[in-house]
């Protein structure tokens, strides 16, 4: 851990407030014991900000156990614990909560300075997921050690440092900290990228986090310059978030690509929501010989093609009718995603097998209508689609904008993540589509 010593070092400025996202787990108690190690040279102030995503029952043990231990060491502890989600995507609602939560402790204390405890193993867990999902040109270089926002800076000390180096440091100083066994569940796509795809690339070579590293770095200089070429011409092409269509493709191929990018990341500050299928779904809408079209994107953005307009807004969905034909991929208004994807060994509500011969092409997806019914697999007759939401405790406000999957007569044949028809395939039966929804 020697250098994560000398990076704070450099980046630690006597009488700082530091803000620390602490969650009690081994990587931020070994990072905020390495600050209370640093207190006392540089008299900075040390707040300890902590969240209760209340999804586990031994959360609220960890906070009591979290803020003694930082009465113990003179740390102020800021808790906030989030007390309901309000949509589907509860990635990204608890990193939006998080990040606010943050940002009220860091103006609270007149702090400029955010660190987190991501470490070289994120790292490389972070770029391989985006490789394999596809991102933007930053996106695959996953996160920096700084990142500038408006008002602050986030800083990663351990980016530096593997996982293992963490754990040894931790065991050396006989520091206590809490386990969520959620993260080892095979459920999650990080946990997978964690336990099977780290270790071999380990084994091949013990310092491959500083591959990723360099990798990042490179990445990151690359996508700086390209900025600095899109920065020369981006108040000509687009302004009040309305592309001209007409300059736009009078670009090089990289710019333009860059330009959707940043218009993007301006709009989501969170590239893990889109990947590359929503960038080419632009640029398909952007060379459409169609005068007017759209496409949603995920959290409620409409992309609108008007003539020799490109036009991005943010829509209110709650009282939006919507129906979108299913060709392979679709954004949906709720943030959720369809693909028909070529294999899946998945069976539960969120992916559906169907054969083309028992449905009339093609696929529609649509939100619901007054009186909708749908025979479900295994039960005689039809239920309710209003009664399924009710059954399943799905909130007003979701019920709205929750995809309901047809044949083109009309015949329904899924709500995605609650309920398949009678139409749904099992394995060992004959099917030729399948659809993935997440």
């Amino acid at each position: 851990m020697k250098e994560v010593y000398q990076f704070l070092e450099q980046e630690i400025n006597k009488d700082n407030t530091i803000v620390a996202g602490i969650s009690g787990g081994p990587d931020s108690m070994a990072l905020l014991h390495l600050l209370i190690t640093l207190r006392n040279k540089y008299n900075m102030h040390i707040i300890c900000a902590h969240i209760n995503h209340n999804i586990r029952e031994e959360s609220k043990e960890e906070a009591s156990i979290l803020k003694e231990y930082c009465h113990l060491n003179n740390v102020i502890f800021e808790y906030y614990k989030i007390d309901k989600y309000d949509n589907n995507n509860f990635e990204m609602e608890a990193r939006n909560k998080r990040y606010a939560f943050f940002e009220k402790i860091l103006s609270k204390y007149n702090s400029d300075i955010l660190m987190t405890a991501h470490h070289g193993d994120d790292l490389m867990e972070t770029i391989l997921m985006r490789l394999v999902r596809g991102s933007t040109l930053r996106g695959y270089g996953g996160f920096s050690k700084i990142t500038n926002r408006d008002n602050y800076r986030i800083i990663r000390p351990l980016i530096e440092v593997t996982k293992d180096d963490i754990l040894k440091y931790l065991d050396e100083y006989k520091i206590a900290y809490s386990l969520d066994n959620s993260n080892i569940s095979d459920k999650y796509t990080r946990n997978r990228y964690r336990k099977y795809v780290l270790p071999f690339l380990k084994k091949e070579n013990n310092k491959v986090h500083n591959k990723f590293l360099k990798f990042s770095e490179i990445i990151m200089q690359y996508d700086d310059f390209i900025n600095e070429e899109v920065n020369k011409v981006i108040n000509d092409v687009y302004k009040d978030k309305i592309l001209n269509i007409d300059k736009f493709i009078k670009l090089n191929r990289i710019i333009q690509n860059k330009i959707i990018s940043y218009i993007i990341e301006k709009l989501y500050n969170d590239l893990s929501i889109i990947n590359d299928i929503h960038l080419d779904n632009i640029n398909n809408l952007i060379n459409s010989n169609k005068a007017n079209s759209y496409i949603y994107l995920p959290n409620g953005l409409k992309v609108i093609k008007s003539y020799k307009d490109l036009i991005f807004t943010k829509e209110e969905l709650n009282s939006n009718n919507y129906a979108l034909e299913l060709a392979s991929y679709l954004s949906l208004p709720n943030g959720k995603s369809l693909e028909i994807v070529i294999e899946s060994d998945d069976t539960s509500n969120n992916t559906i097998r169907l054969n083309s011969e028992e449905i009339t092409l093609p696929i529609y997806v649509r939100n619901k209508k007054i009186g909708d019914k749908i025979n479900i697999k295994g039960l005689n007759g039809h239920k309710k689609i209003k009664d399924i939401f009710i059954d399943e405790k799905i909130d007003l406000i979701s019920r709205k904008t929750w995809p309901i999957i047809t044949d083109k007569n009309g015949n329904i044949l899924w709500i995605p993540g609650l309920k398949k028809s009678k139409y749904d395939k099992s394995n060992k039966e004959s099917y030729d589509i399948i659809i993935k929804y997440y």
